[in-house]
């Protein structure tokens, strides 16, 4: 008999369990603590419970956390994590250290529908949505778990496409039962769902980061399939609607490249599509890919880049770029072992 894993379960599910057990209601809060605080390996270390619960427990469940089956290390201190489903899917996730910040890039599903030109992950296709379990076991079990400041939803997948688990596992991190963390230190990537993107917004506190990669609608739709299906005007407007003065922020994610989107004439029009918005440009290098003929701009192109929507009022960073040797950074995340249990090849 498969157990069922309670890591990624909600302090909701966990009372279901208990009284489905005959037992307390305030069992639930005491195996929450144990797992999410305590991050116990086994029920067995729960002591605060009878002998015979932990034995009730068993009978069926199990912590359910999995370690990395394989770990690649950058010269710039990014470990890449490698995780293997039980569904016999792989996955990876990155830890990324920097000065008093430790960021770990999350994923939210094996493979990506968005087939983004410039994305590894999308040169995979699609395979399976991550559970609540999948995506919280990548905090809880690298070794640098306790040392997380951040976390962002920018692994491989769309997280508006699996909404349902990852406001769970967010639910998770930010509850009092959980990991007791400031939604201040989350932040959801999204190339911009319809169906998602408006629910995400008013359902958690999360920051969020809207890939755009260009202006130009016609243009973003050839690096981005998912223009066609909502556009980036659309998504602007929606925006429109909502409050990003105070604690939450907003940012878009723009990855330059050479001769395509680079020149001043692409900044103008960004500074024109997102004036009024209380937002952020992070604008990213591009990181070549197999089979792929984009090329990254040059960083003195970058840098005018970036002072031209400064001097305009929309400010914008240079996102520094980490991992690359070990295909980790910003749209190289492709678990070639999926491709190779596939027979396939990038």
């Amino acid at each position: 008999m498969n157990k069922q894993a309670l890591l990624g379960m909600t302090l909701s599910e966990l009372q279901d369990i208990t009284r489905n057990l005959g037992m307390p209601k305030f069992t639930a809060k005491q195996i929450a603590t144990w797992i999410y605080e305590k991050k116990v390996g086994s029920i067995d270390e729960m002591t605060n419970l009878s002998l015979k619960q932990r034995d009730k427990l068993n009978a069926e469940y199990e912590i359910g956390s999995s370690e990395p089956i394989e770990a690649m290390h950058s010269i710039d201190g990014t470990v890449k994590y490698l995780f293997r489903t039980p569904e016999g899917n792989f996955v990876e996730s990155v830890y990324i250290p920097d000065n008093d910040r430790a960021t770990i890039c999350v994923s939210s599903q094996v493979g990506c529908k968005m087939n983004c030109k410039f994305c590894m992950t999308g040169k995979q296709g699609f395979t399976a949505n991550l559970t609540a379990n999948q995506i919280i076991n990548q905090i809880y079990s690298i070794p640098e778990s306790e040392k997380l400041t951040n976390i962002v939803m920018m692994g491989m997948g769309e997280p508006l496409d699996n909404l349902d688990e990852v406001l769970k596992a967010l639910d998770i991190i930010t509850s009092d039962y959980g990991y007791k963390w400031s939604a201040k230190r989350i932040t959801l990537s999204s190339v911009g769902l319809r169906k998602g993107l408006r629910y995400f917004i008013e359902q958690s506190n999360c920051h969020l980061a809207i890939s755009i990669h260009s202006p130009l609608p016609v243009q973003r739709a050839e690096l981005m399939p998912a223009e066609r299906a909502f556009s980036i005007t659309e998504i602007i407007d929606l925006l429109r609607n909502y409050d990003f003065s105070k604690q939450r922020r907003l940012s878009f994610e723009y990855i330059v490249f050479k001769g395509v989107n680079d020149s001043l004439i692409y900044a103008k029009e960004l500074v024109k599509l997102l004036k009024g918005l209380d937002c952020r440009v992070n604008l990213i290098r591009f990181h070549s890919i197999p089979n792929v003929e984009l090329e990254g701009a040059d960083m003195e192109t970058i840098v005018k880049f970036r002072d031209y929507l400064t001097a305009h009022g929309l400010f914008s960073t240079i996102r520094a770029s980490r991992g690359e040797d070990i295909f980790a950074a910003c749209g190289m995340l492709s678990t070639a072992k999926e491709q190779e249990k596939n027979g396939e090849k990038l």
